[in-house]
């Protein structure tokens, strides 16, 4: 486990950049890790990762693409304009949440 300084707090990440305790986010540390990957958090991002955070919440797990478009309302067009090359690999780690385990 290695600890990085991420917008002024020192989180719990992974080899692969994402945290281990999403407890540590905040929306600062968001905004860091989009910048990191390229992309400026609108207010359809936070759709987004509100609709992951509340769903990893609830069921201790990533909802798949096909729940992000049916419960939240999200296409699977749109997920790819606001995330490209990998929405929910990239949405997940923005969110402060785990890589999605059907992500290799």
């Amino acid at each position: 486990m290695a600890e990085k300084v991420i917008a002024g707090y020192t989180v719990d990440v992974n080899e692969e950049g994402y945290l281990t305790n999403p407890a540590q986010w905040n929306k600062e540390i968001a905004v860091e890790i989009a910048k990191e990957l390229g992309i400026e958090l609108t207010e359809r991002h936070w759709k987004v990762i509100e609709f992951l955070q509340e769903e990893f919440k609830q069921n201790g797990k990533l909802p798949t693409i096909r729940r992000i478009n049916k419960v939240g309302g999200i296409s699977t067009k749109e997920l790819y304009e606001l995330f490209p090359e990998g929405p929910l690999v990239k949405a997940a780690k923005v969110a402060g949440l785990s890589k999605p385990a059907s992500c290799v």
